[in-house]
């Protein structure tokens, strides 16, 4: 009678996490100011599919002194931030590698929460006595990429 059951899967856990781990330092270290590189608006506006909205921004007044990943990723703490940057980047290339990018670019849902909650933490003095429940570019429609100008 065997007490202890082996757990086969141990070894690869520990390739994934020393792996990943592995890649954790080389962005840290590797190509100089890569993590910075990554994060600025011309990077982002690096892939075609992104110049209608990069260009909508530039134009955007006050917000077009802020970067693109200080609304569309979480910024309450350095884990959620690059988790969800890897998250979204890869399906960006996954998009556009497997030509599958929409025509129309839209927010997903958890991009909608995320965008929203970032519009409250840099606005919070100002709206700390609105109803923030919703959304913010539903009044300020100019803050949609497609809509800047707009009235």
């Amino acid at each position: 009678m065997q007490l202890l059951k082996p757990r086969k899967h141990v070894g690869a856990l520990l390739a994934a996490g020393l792996g990943g781990l592995a890649i954790l330092v080389f962005l840290m270290v590797g190509p100089p100011r890569l993590l910075a590189k990554s994060e600025s608006p011309a990077f982002c506006a690096g892939c075609h599919v992104m110049e209608e909205q990069h260009t909508a921004w530039s134009h955007a007044g006050a917000h077009r002194r802020i970067r693109c990943v200080d609304c569309h990723l979480p910024n309450g703490g350095p884990i959620g931030h690059y988790f969800w940057k890897s998250i979204d980047g890869m399906k960006d290339v996954l998009f556009f590698h497997s030509g599958q990018v929409p025509e129309r670019i839209v927010l997903s849902g958890h991009g909608s929460k995320v965008v929203q909650a970032n519009c409250l933490r840099c606005h919070e003095e100002t709206v700390s006595r609105m109803d923030t429940t919703r959304q913010c570019w539903n009044c300020h429609r100019q803050l949609q990429h497609r809509l800047t100008g707009t009235i």
